[in-house]
């Protein structure tokens, strides 16, 4: 397997990147609908993504390109990065209405593992695969690209069994662009993927205890709006104050 994942890399990175990102939705897709079957909420999707996270870390490995995809730490110092406060308050943004138990004790575990490696297959995949493959076409270009089609990726979860209705969707997709934009300067300014991940995969993993019955339409709204402002901003002051590329400083070893 890790032949073949080596000769479609070499061969066309942005085909690699675009065939993970298709598989992952595809896996992801089909896994709900079975979890519902099964009767443990969550469970084909830790399957699913403990394996295709697995199988990411090890051709990473294997092949030598763990620094080149920033799963390293960061060359700059944290108070580059304002200590990284903004991102725990993005954390703690599924909480800010209330906490609450919304599922059984086991189908709660099975959703805590599965979003830790959907936190990482996301951000390997979105900020490290598509974004590097994208960056010879220019780097504003890669950016733009790779954000947005991070957010707009979030409207598969109106189709694959979440359950979830339009409003919240839409919001979530607006949030996942405001943070793909994020996630993707502080991987290129900051040289590392790792802050991304962690708070990529703690927001998505604490999800399950926000308080479902507080967040009314105004409340969803409102969370987004704040969501997004805090993000932005961020992102904005990391630009000015960030040197540029450190993810260039890494060598793409495998070719």
């Amino acid at each position: 397997m890790y032949q073949w994942l080596d000769r479609l890399y070499k061969k066309n990175k942005l085909y690699f990147a675009l065939m993970w990102i298709g598989v992952y939705c595809i896996g992801n897709s089909l896994a709900n609908p079975l979890s519902a079957a099964i009767g443990i909420d969550s469970s084909m999707a830790l399957l699913c993504n403990g394996v295709l996270s697995a199988i990411l870390l090890l051709w990473l490995q294997k092949s030598n390109l763990t620094e080149f995809y920033g799963l390293c730490r960061s060359k700059l110092a944290a108070k580059r990065f304002l200590w990284y406060v903004p991102l725990l308050v993005f954390v703690s943004g599924n909480l800010w209405f209330g906490i609450g138990v919304n599922l059984p004790a086991v189908d709660t575990v099975c959703y805590i593992l599965s979003m830790l490696c959907v936190g990482f297959l996301e951000e390997v995949i979105f900020r490290g695969l598509l974004f590097k493959a994208l960056l010879k076409e220019g780097e504003k270009m890669a950016i733009v690209i790779s954000s947005v089609t991070f957010g707009l990726g979030h409207i598969l979860n109106l189709f694959n069994g979440s359950g979830m209705d339009l409003l919240t969707n839409l919001c979530q997709v607006a949030g996942a662009i405001a943070c793909g934009f994020l996630f993707v300067v502080l991987f290129h300014r900051g040289g590392s993927l790792l802050p991304c991940i962690i708070a990529h995969s703690v927001n998505n993993a604490v999800s399950v205890f926000a308080n479902e019955a507080a967040f009314t339409p105004k409340n969803q709204l409102v969370f987004s709006a704040a969501i997004t402002v805090i993000v932005g901003a961020y992102t904005l002051i990391l630009c000015k104050t960030l040197p540029e590329n450190q993810s260039s400083l890494t060598v793409d070893v495998i070719d």
